[in-house]
């Protein structure tokens, strides 16, 4: 559910973190800052800055660990039984 009002601080980054496979775009709206990505990207740079983080691109907020629990989403295709192959 998106923010009535514009994320600060350590909220802002674990939102834009979150939201950050979805875009910038999504990752904006989502934290409350709607279509104004200019302010979102000054926000979080300075958000990330105060908790110090060196962060350039949204995408840099995205963990190893995030990545990780991605690997188990896809279909495991298996024969029915051991004796089927």
């Amino acid at each position: 559910m998106a923010s009535t009002t514009p994320l600060q601080g350590t909220e802002l980054v674990d939102c834009a973190r979150a939201n950050a496979k979805q875009g910038i775009e999504t990752a904006a709206y989502q934290c409350g800052y709607g279509n104004d990505l200019n302010k979102f990207a000054r926000e979080l740079r300075e958000a990330c800055e105060a908790m110090n983080l060196q962060v350039k691109e949204l995408t840099e907020l995205i963990t190893d660990q995030d990545l990780i629990l991605e690997l188990g989403t896809g279909e495991v295709i298996a024969p029915n039984t051991a004796s089927e192959l």
